[in-house]
């Protein structure tokens, strides 16, 4: 059986919220429990349905996509769902904490997978544009740049030889937290294992 994952749409055109929301009826083990047009009521819904993962638009007026990431990174994983294939774009979302990038052309079945990897904590990038996650316009600290700013200070603490319990120690946070922010890091920088990932971060700090 399909776990069941709750979700929070966002989008400020109601015709294609609509359009969507009668895409996501077709998908098994996603259920919609929220629509909005505001972004700025995406923490608000998720918190009162208790959802899994919010799937916002990109470009909207008033609180945009990045916003909405903002506020719900890092324990709300959002998946940023566009029609938007700019480098900018993508590398401030994913810099900001987003758990995914969609293009809204992307098949059903990708779309859904994408979904369930980003609430797994896992990060989706469409094919087409995940170049621009790591290159284009990205700041001049390079891969860090892809990092939320929890993220960096964790990482800086594994570059210098701390183990998860130290780290959650002197950050104050649970060592299973620490533990989802190593897996996000070894991820995002694509390190094979947590002795490459502290090189990495090491040489990439100046240490």
């Amino acid at each position: 059986m399909i776990p069941q994952i709750t979700a929070i749409l966002i989008d400020d055109h109601p015709m294609l919220l609509r359009g969507l929301s009668l895409l996501f009826e077709t998908i098994d083990g996603i259920d919609i429990v929220a629509t909005s047009t505001d972004g700025a009521r995406a923490l608000e819904l998720a918190r009162e349905h208790d959802a899994d993962i919010v799937i916002t638009d990109a470009a909207m007026p008033g609180v945009d996509g990045l916003g909405v990431v903002t506020m719900c990174a890092p324990h709300l994983p959002t998946l940023v769902l566009t029609t938007f294939d700019d480098a900018q774009l993508v590398s401030s979302l994913v810099a900001a904490g987003a758990s995914g990038y969609l293009l809204k052309d992307v098949p059903p079945d990708d779309l859904a997978q994408a979904i369930r990897a980003a609430a797994d904590g896992g990060l989706v990038l469409d094919p087409r544009i995940a170049r621009h996650a790591q290159a284009g316009s990205t700041p001049p600290d390079g891969e860090l740049a892809l990092l939320t700013r929890t993220e960096r200070d964790v990482a800086k603490l594994v570059a210098q030889g701390r183990n998860n319990a130290e780290i959650a120690a002197e950050m104050v946070l649970a060592e299973g937290t620490v533990k989802n922010h190593v897996s996000a890091l070894l991820r995002k920088l694509h390190a094979r294992d947590r002795t490459a990932l502290a090189l990495r971060l090491a040489k990439a700090f100046g240490l």
